[in-house]
């Protein structure tokens, strides 16, 4: 018996119009007190307010901190969890992005367990379980609302940071397509990008074998039976619908694919992990300062390239999940064929082509290079295995636009 398959996931996922409506229930199952994590701007939302009146109705006291901002710099969470010091709640419900679900977790780890976010930064140091987290996205690409990890921005180190642990996942994924009715276009496009680019990296990820010590020893842990069913699922959706719902966002059947899409792929990755597109954006992402999704789709198409040596008959699958003819068995020209696809759907909704437009200057290749290999946790997971010259030659085509190139 060969297959093998792994997957951690929330205890409960409710995803379609007007599942927003069934939050006051569900969170009057875990308790009479909510710790509610959003920004701003949505705080301010008539739909915000609608929730809020809900979980009164349920009888629900709600505490709300709508500060969170982009990438969660560390220092913010000490200050989210002190305006809870009288409030003891019994759950925290995450509304918003990628960035308020993961102040959401963060906000129930150290409620749970107290300290500081850096007492456990990396795989595994969060000790046990912490308050239930309902995790309510409004974008769909991050796909935290599955995911096992909460990235930090921490001003002691250059790039972000991750905490990672299956405690961390939420103990329900509440996914309402309508709340991303208010999305601009160029959000979707990012946000949707992000998404596409977890599930091919997770489809295309290194199989690391069934080892029972894996799973207990790693988060990310490679591509499995389960997983793939995941990516190939998100690539569908995505392929179909992403432009469709960048180009008009009224468009609700567009927008349910891609935010299907983003949580398909979120449960892909949080078990299988991503890959090299990943592991170059942190360096990037931390010198340009330009959106994650950004940095890792302009990415994609290069690292697809590099890794068509040893992962054809993968990326032919994801060809063939884009909705391209699986011309006669020609495995090879699907790859290709697929590689061209993702580039042209990615142009197609005004991503940048090339790191140089990104804002990475040459003078940085190098150095790129170098943070990029470091991050083993991501490099080990690529099915092609790199070295320093590898990674060099990857980052420059990618800089200079140079598809042929990326491929040596």
């Amino acid at each position: 018996m060969t297959m093998f398959a792994a997957a951690r996931l929330p205890r409960e996922i409710l995803f379609g119009k007007g599942q927003r409506h069934a939050l006051p229930a569900i969170a009057a199952r875990y308790g009479g007190r909510a710790f509610i994590c959003t920004d701003e701007r949505l705080s301010k939302t008539a739909e915000f307010a609608e929730l809020l009146a809900g979980l009164a109705a349920a009888r629900v006291e709600t505490l709300v901190y709508d500060k969170t901002l982009p990438d969660v710099p560390r220092d913010s969470v000490a200050d989210c969890i002190a305006e809870t010091k009288n409030f003891k709640p019994d759950m925290v419900i995450g509304i918003g992005g990628g960035s308020c679900l993961d102040m959401a977790k963060c906000a129930a780890l150290l409620l749970s367990h107290g300290g500081k976010l850096q007492d456990y930064y990396g795989e595994f140091k969060v000790p046990g379980p912490t308050l239930p987290v309902i995790a309510v996205p409004t974008t769909a690409g991050t796909g935290s609302e599955v995911t096992p990890v909460a990235v930090i921005s921490d001003p002691e180190r250059t790039l972000k940071v991750g905490i990672s642990s299956p405690h961390l996942i939420a103990a329900v994924a509440l996914c309402d397509p309508d709340l991303t009715a208010t999305c601009p276009p160029s959000l979707i496009a990012v946000a949707g990008a992000d998404a596409l680019t977890h599930a091919i990296e997770a489809f295309t990820a290194a199989k690391r074998g069934a080892d029972a010590s894996l799973p207990q020893q790693h988060v990310f842990i490679g591509k499995s039976t389960l997983t793939d069913h995941f990516s190939l699922l998100a690539i569908r959706l995505l392929g179909r619908s992403l432009e469709a719902a960048y180009r008009d966002g009224s468009n609700e059947n567009a927008r349910a694919d891609v935010m299907m899409g983003a949580l398909a792929a979120g449960c892909a990755f949080g078990t299988a992990g991503t890959a090299a597109a990943h592991a170059v954006q942190y360096p990037v992402g931390a010198l340009t300062h330009t959106p994650h999704g950004l940095g890792v789709a302009t990415m994609l198409p290069y690292v697809m390239r590099y890794n068509l040596a040893a992962a054809a008959a993968e990326i032919a699958e994801v060809g063939a999940a884009l909705g391209l003819p699986r011309q006669d068995g020609n495995i090879n020209g699907l790859a290709e064929a697929a590689i061209q696809e993702v580039a042209r759907l990615f142009n197609a909704i005004g991503i940048t082509r090339t790191l140089a437009e990104l804002g990475l200057s040459e003078d940085h290749i190098d150095w790129t290079a170098e943070q990029a290999l470091g991050i083993d946790r991501l490099i080990k997971n690529n099915p092609r295995s790199f070295d320093i010259v590898a990674m060099r030659r990857l980052v420059r085509a990618a800089y200079e636009g140079d598809m042929a190139a990326s491929a040596m």
